[in-house]
């Protein structure tokens, strides 16, 4: 193994309700993403006793095309929403934990997810400021910031899979159905219990938010709208067949996390 000795090499994880968000980091620029399950505290323990990059390649699916894989180890900044998975991270030996204070956004509310905190920041020194973040994951959220960097504030609701995961867990006869597999509008008023699941959660869902990015433009016009998260493709290729219009304002950037973190 060969040393960098010119370059800083960060890994940056974000721990969301449902997987673990992964960057890495090469002198501070985005270099490769990645997503998994949560890891056991078996492997975490491996990745503590033996911090290298060629053993964290082994556990996590980071493309890396670096023609030397740097055998010292590598520091982790790392972010949760996930009480019981921070635990397990403790007792890596190079851990940077992020919290709400080291966020330079202003305003903040000490309940604010540190997730939402490092989108929006995330957003708006890279699109600019003011900016609304729909961020479109295991809980759908809004969260917008104002021209002084300053929190105006946001909203949380089920996300598009945890509304159809309730439907079909928590009842006796509905199907559970996949997002994956939805391409195209369902029927509004659907003929069969599958396309009236689907109506009702997603055009719910796409007036909603709607409503909520039409509300901002009229407290900040020339805002930039910006989408993320695991639905945000699904929920941009709906707005686009239901409301073009507001569809082609919204920009969808899966790394406003990690620009946040590094910022």
């Amino acid at each position: 193994m060969n040393n960098y000795p010119s370059s800083n090499l960060d890994l940056a994880l974000m721990i969301g309700n449902s997987r673990l968000h992964w960057a890495l980091f090469i002198d501070k620029t985005l270099y490769s993403t990645g997503d998994t399950f949560h890891l056991s505290a078996s492997m975490i323990e491996q990745l503590a006793e033996n911090p290298t990059l060629e053993n964290w390649l082994r556990a996590i699916p980071l493309a890396s095309n670096l023609p030397l894989i740097p055998d010292y180890p590598i520091p982790l900044i790392l972010a949760s929403v996930v009480p019981s998975q921070t635990a397990l991270w403790q007792i890596y030996p190079h851990l940077r934990l992020i919290s709400l204070e080291d966020v330079p956004l202003q305003g903040m509310y000490p309940t604010l997810g540190i997730d939402r905190a490092l989108a929006v920041w995330g957003a708006g020194i890279t699109w600019g400021f003011p900016t609304l973040v729909i961020d479109a994951g295991t809980a759908l959220t809004f969260t917008g910031a104002d021209n002084n960097q300053c929190l105006v504030g946001g909203a949380i609701l089920p996300g598009l899979g945890l509304q159809f995961a309730s439907l079909g867990q928590k009842t006796g006869q509905l199907p559970l159905l996949e997002t994956g597999l939805m391409t195209s509008l369902p029927p509004r008023f659907a003929m069969n219990t599958s396309d009236a699941i689907q109506s009702g959660v997603i055009y719910t869902l796409l007036i909603g938010i709607k409503d909520f990015v039409e509300a901002w433009w009229q407290l900040f016009p020339n805002s930039q709208v910006v989408m993320t998260g695991g639905d945000s493709n699904s929920l941009k290729n709906y707005l686009y067949q239901q409301f073009p219009d507001i569809e082609s304002r919204l920009i969808v950037d899966h790394n406003l996390i990690f620009q946040g973190m590094q910022n």
